[in-house]
């Protein structure tokens, strides 16, 4: 049987490609998913390790199994209930691995279709699949209708939603997480720090948070485990590289974290902005998804920081190193009201809003 060869594209830009083999053409390195490493070697190691590397990547642009209602989506379009990355990313290249977070996609050698035919953003997607995300109803549904749901990570419930203005994020979870979220980002507005606004919203009569989409045709999404990699394989220091970037916002965004207690600040949930123009960091790319905030919330000090880059902290230590590099950036007053839903949480934040501006 011939082995399939799949092209990985960059908008029209053709940057690689491989064989089910391994064996691979990179056509142009300074394009590749920051994400994907490839060699073009003949050898049995090198063969395997770009398959591997290539089905994780596919994998990565699907979503993962334990996604609350990610078996219900499986079924619904009539696939197995992947477990491996090689499974996942079978999944992932039925809809050619097009995303909401970037501009690369794949396509079977030979195939006569161009970006404009299939890219998310230009390209309507039929309401049925909010559905299926949201709620974990069962539909029948083709597999280009996934798309709605591989962008975004993480335990919580999501679709997308086109609009007219452009596509919009609902995010799930149960009134509390909504409510956290909300709360958060009334609190983070306070600040001068660049920040995805989440606002109420409703599907189905029960409230979600609502959020606009942060990429575009000119400009994508690589989180910091991606960014890492990029990092690396351009010989910088990760972090000295982020704060050449963009410095202010990685420091108010260790501010936000411990003033709204936020512990899921993951390396799959920040990132950098990408221009799409010539692949390279712009900044880092609006904060956001503060569904898991008010965790740990039970103390002064907060939980670990993850975006320390390998140095252990506690958040409260993370933001007052911060406070002291550019100041606390309060731009209004956070006003008690805004805890009208949650008030057990307004002594906490006042203490830490107090700790901070006494640095």
């Amino acid at each position: 049987m011939e082995k399939k060869v799949y092209e990985i594209m960059q908008k029209n830009r053709k940057v690689a490609e491989i064989s089910e083999t391994g064996f691979c053409k990179i056509y142009d390195e300074s394009f590749l998913p920051y994400n994907l490493y490839l060699e073009e070697n003949d050898d049995i190691d090198t063969l395997v390790n770009n398959v591997t590397n290539f089905y994780y990547w596919c994998a990565t642009r699907v979503l993962t199994l334990d996604r609350k209602y990610a078996k219900e989506i499986l079924n619904s379009i009539g696939m197995r209930q992947a477990v491996t990355d090689r499974e996942r990313a079978q999944i992932a290249l039925s809809y050619r691995c097009a995303s909401l977070t970037d501009v690369f996609w794949v396509r079977q050698k030979g195939e006569e279709i161009t970006f404009e035919e299939i890219n998310l953003y230009n390209n309507h997607l039929k309401n049925t699949f909010i559905d299926i995300s949201l709620r974990g109803k069962q539909y029948t549904a083709d597999n280009h209708e996934l798309a709605k749901d591989l962008s975004t990570n993480g335990c919580f419930p999501k679709a997308w939603k086109r609009e007219e203005e452009g596509f919009i994020l609902l995010k799930d979870g149960g009134e509390d997480a909504v409510e956290r979220e909300l709360l958060a980002s009334r609190i983070c507005q306070c600040f001068d720090v660049s920040q995805v606004i989440y606002q109420k919203s409703y599907f189905s009569h029960e409230k979600v948070t609502k959020s606009e989409n942060i990429t575009s045709l000119e400009t994508s999404l690589a989180s910091m485990e991606a960014f890492e990699i990029y990092a690396q394989n351009h010989d910088r220091d990760v972090k000295e590289y982020i704060l050449s970037l963009d410095s202010h916002n990685y420091y108010m965004m260790n501010i936000i974290d411990y003033l709204v207690g936020n512990t899921d600040r993951h390396w799959g949930n920040w990132g950098v902005l990408v221009d799409t123009k010539n692949n390279k960091p712009i900044s880092l790319h609006k904060l956001m998804d503060f569904n898991r905030a008010f965790y740990a919330y039970d103390n002064i000090d907060g939980a670990n920081c993850q975006t320390t880059f390998y140095k252990k902290m506690s958040q409260r230590e993370a933001a007052e190193e911060a406070v002291k590099k550019i100041g606390l950036n309060q731009i209004k007053e956070v006003k008690k009201s805004y805890f009208e839903a949650l008030p057990q949480y307004w002594g906490m934040f006042e203490k830490r809003l107090s700790l901070l501006k006494g640095i």
